[in-house]
C-alpha cells in the first residue's frame, strides 16, 4: 500500500483523511494524553531517543503506561518519514488515555490511542536569520506542570496568540518576575558577555534543542550559566534568543517595542547559530545520531 500523506493510528497506516478516533477519547473529552515532535532533516530524525525519552517522561507523569518500547517507536515512524513529500518534515506523536466513559478518574482497561503523522518543517528564514524577530511579554499563568508535554494546551494558545494580534514571533513568559520560557520555546539571554537560561523545574519545558544549545556553548568555550534570571536581566540583555525544534535558535531582536541591544541578532547568536547548523549537518551524515 502507497504510504504517501497516510498516518500512522492505533496499529495502521491510512491517509489522513480516513483517520478517526472515538469522540469518548480522552484526549479529546479531557486533553488526557501527550506529544512529542521529533524534527526531521534528509530523513532522518534529529535526537530521535532524546525525544522519546522526553515522552517517556510525560507518560510517567500523567501514568500512563508507554505503549511501545524505543525500537518499536522508531520502527513506527520510519514509513511516515520515508513517505513524506519533504526531505525535512516534523514528526508528531501523541498518545492518549483511550475512548472511556466519561469520567475524570482513570478507566481500567483501556488501550492508548497512538497517532503518529508528518508536519511541514519550516526551517528559520534567511531574514530571520539576518534580522531576528520581534516578542512580547506577559504573565506565565499557565499550570505548574509545564515539564509534561500535555496536549492540554490552551493556556499556550492563549498567550501565542497575544504575540500573533501584535504582530510578534513569541510571547515570553514572566512567573514572580523571573523568566520561565517563551508560549512555545525555551529562552536564552547573553547578558555581560554570559549565556544564561532559567533552569530545568516543573515550571518550564526541557527542551531538547535548550540541552543542544548548552552543549554547543560548552564546546565553544562560552560563559555559561544555568540560573533563575529576574525579570530586569531579561529587559537589559545584550541578546535573546528562542530555541526549538522548530524554531532551532532564533534572535529575538525587540521585546515589547524595545531594541534589545543594537537590534539586530549579536555576535554571540551568530556563534552559536553557525555551530548549530554545523552539528545538525554534521549529525545528519550519522554521527551521534
Amino acid at each position: 500500500m502507497a504510504l504517501m500523506n497516510h498516518v500512522y493510528l492505533n496499529g495502521q497506516y491510512l491517509p489522513l483523511s480516513e483517520a478517526r478516533v472515538p469522540v469518548l477519547d480522552r484526549g479529546f473529552i479531557f486533553g488526557d494524553g501527550v506529544y512529542e515532535v521529533i524534527p526531521v532533516y534528509s530523513r532522518q530524525p534529529f535526537r530521535l531517543r532524546e525525544h522519546l525519552q522526553r515522552l517517556q517522561h510525560s507518560l510517567d507523569a500523567i501514568r500512563l503506561a508507554n505503549p511501545h518500547s524505543l525500537a518499536e517507536w522508531s520502527a513506527l515512524v520510519q514509513p511516515i518519514i520515508a513517505q513524506a513529500e519533504d526531505e525535512d518534515q516534523g514528526i508528531y506523536l501523541q498518545v492518549t488515555r483511550g475512548p472511556a466513559p466519561r469520567d475524570q478518574a482513570f478507566p481500567e482497561g483501556v488501550t492508548p490511542t497512538v497517532f503518529i503523522m508528518a508536519m511541514p518543517l519550516p526551517a528559520p528564514s534567511p531574514e530571520t536569520i539576518e534580522h531576528g524577530v520581534a516578542a512580547i511579554t506577559a504573565v506565565d499563568d499557565r499550570w505548574q506542570h509545564c515539564d509534561i508535554k500535555s496536549t492540554s494546551l490552551l493556556a499556550n494558545v492563549l498567550l501565542r496568540q497575544r504575540s500573533v494580534d501584535a504582530g510578534c514571533a513569541e510571547t515570553i513568559l514572566l512567573r514572580d518576575g523571573y523568566l520561565t520560557e517563551g508560549s512555545a520555546s525555551n529562552i536564552f539571554i547573553v547578558h555581560d558577555g554570559v549565556l544564561l537560561a532559567p533552569p530545568k523545574s516543573h515550571l518550564i519545558l526541557p527542551g531538547v534543542t535548550y540541552d543542544v544549545v548548552i552543549e554547543l556553548a560548552d564546546q565553544l568555550g562560552l560563559p555559561t550559566s544555568i540560573r533563575p534570571i529576574p525579570e530586569q536581566e531579561l529587559r537589559s540583555a545584550d541578546e535573546i534568543w528562542l530555541t526549538s525544534s522548530t524554531k532551532e535558535v532564533t534572535a529575538v531582536t525587540h521585546l515589547d517595542g524595545q531594541a534589545i541591544g543594537a537590534g539586530t541578532p549579536g555576535p554571540v547568536y551568530r556563534q552559536l547559530h553557525a555551530a548549530y547548523q554545523a552539528y545538525k549537518h554534521h549529525t545528519m551524515r550519522g554521527h551521534g545520531r
